[in-house]
């Protein structure tokens, strides 16, 4: 009788070359992902690539690839590709573990490739009781039935072990699962549900607050729930001028109540209900907080200032103003400072950026420090299936785990009376590891004849 035929379908989906061909474009795909910047202004592609290539790329969603339709698509074939195969073999696995090994003719054993045979100068009776304790200290729950004129025991370890791969597997969905509730395109095309989960940005100026986000790709602005407010941003620089590390102190506000305060760094994000904040880049601007005190009086005044504007602090009797600055980039290295207590000619001099000036004039002394305003960046991340992709990666572990240092493991006895002594002979199998299990088995053995 021929065997059915099997459904080409599950026969292509079952495949390890379908799992691995689809891995291969999956990790070639994601090179791509890396080289090429995401989820930048569609200007930005035109500019760095040209407007053909720029065109080619938004037809295939490479800005924004990992949510793009193909790319999923990819992640599903794989998923089904994974489901398929352990379904298709999972059962093999329980017939395995079902068979018992009981009915295994004895005469087999000695055509293990682990065996070895050994004679006891006791009778059957104690060569069989010796043989039970034997197994039972060691671990092994043994079961045993009678063979002609002998006795026949069967135990294994590990044999859950054979899931361990399908645990892997398991993992896998898990975290591609994870993956998919956290993306904005499911979100947004499948839930029409944007908040569910999103990824976007935030351009916020010191002092300022914001309850929304600038969502990628789409641009639609998306609620916060809250309201975020930037207190300060520092920046520390290299000798050079380049931007050596820095951060934003925010301030998380409901209820025109603050609830939360914290600095937020590159490595160092801000968590609330659920949305992550990153400091990602900065935006120096042209306005600068400069903060004065009259050391007579002790009496001090901080404003916002820009370039050619003349600024009065009545209280102290002065007024102010920029009158130039000297910049690398847009960022402010000095200020040229106009002064006056309307008592002789106006002080005009050159004051760094976050350096302390004394100004003396007739009226008295003052303190002059400046500061450059900024605006930070942060990029803005709801991802509820951020823990599915966590559990999923633990339980990969303990899957590989599994899969690659347990193994199961078995033993048979065949106990026979052989005139004033008994023989016995040992048979082991493991499917893996089975070098360490070929090491410990002599052991076994060396234990009974002691």
């Amino acid at each position: 009788m021929t065997p059915p035929k099997k459904n080409s379908f599950l026969s292509l989906f079952a495949s390890v070359q379908l799992a691995l061909f689809l891995l291969f474009l999956l990790a070639s795909t994601s090179i791509i992902g890396t080289l090429i910047p995401q989820n930048n202004p569609h200007t930005f592609y035109i500019e760095k690539y040209g407007p053909k290539t720029a065109l080619f790329f938004q037809l295939l969603d490479i800005p924004d690839m990992y949510n793009s339709w193909w790319f999923l698509g990819l992640l599903g074939l794989f998923s089904l590709n994974l489901i398929v195969c352990s379904l298709e073999r999972i059962p093999q696995v329980i017939r395995t573990l079902r068979r018992d090994g009981l009915t295994t003719p004895p005469e087999q054993l000695i055509k293990f490739s682990l065996h070895q045979e050994i004679t006891l100068p006791v009778p059957l009776k104690t060569a069989h009781e010796r043989v039970a304790a034997l197994l039972k200290v060691q671990g092994w729950h043994a079961r045993e039935t009678e063979k002609g004129t002998g006795r026949f025991f069967f135990a294994e370890k590990g044999g859950w072990t054979r899931f361990g791969v399908y645990v892997v597997h398991c993992s896998i969905l898990i975290i591609l699962g994870g993956a998919l509730v956290g993306s904005s395109a499911v979100a947004r095309k499948l839930l029409h549900n944007p908040q569910f989960a999103f990824k976007g940005s935030i351009m916020l100026p010191e002092g300022e607050s914001t309850n929304h986000l600038v969502a990628f790709k789409s641009g639609e602005h998306l609620e916060l729930g809250f309201h975020l407010r930037c207190d300060a941003f520092a920046i520390e620089y290299y000798p050079n001028g380049m931007p050596k590390t820095y951060r934003s102190r925010v301030t998380v506000i409901e209820k025109n109540k603050p609830v939360q305060t914290a600095d937020i760094e590159v490595n160092q994000p801000l968590t609330y209900k659920g949305i992550t904040f990153y400091q990602s880049s900065y935006q120096p601007y042209q306005n600068y907080q400069v903060s004065l005190k009259k050391q007579a009086t002790n009496t001090e005044t901080s404003a916002i200032v820009t370039t050619a504007k003349q600024m009065d602090w009545p209280e102290g009797g002065v007024s102010y103003g920029i009158v130039n600055r000297e910049s690398q980039g847009e960022v402010t290295r000095r200020l040229k400072i106009w002064f006056t207590d309307n008592q002789g000619d106006p002080s005009i001099f050159w004051v760094n950026i976050n350096q302390e000036a004394a100004i003396e004039r007739p009226s008295g002394t003052y303190s002059l420090n400046i500061r450059q305003l900024y605006a930070t960046g942060l990029q803005v991340t709801k991802d509820p299936g951020v823990w599915l992709v966590y559990g999923g990666c633990l339980l990969m572990l303990i899957g590989l785990y599994i899969a690659f240092f347990l193994s199961h493991r078995k033993i048979y006895v065949f106990v026979q009376p052989e005139a004033n002594s008994s023989r016995i002979l040992f048979a082991g199998e493991a499917n893996k590891n089975k070098v360490g299990f070929e090491s410990k088995f002599p052991e076994l053995i060396n234990k009974l004849e002691k």
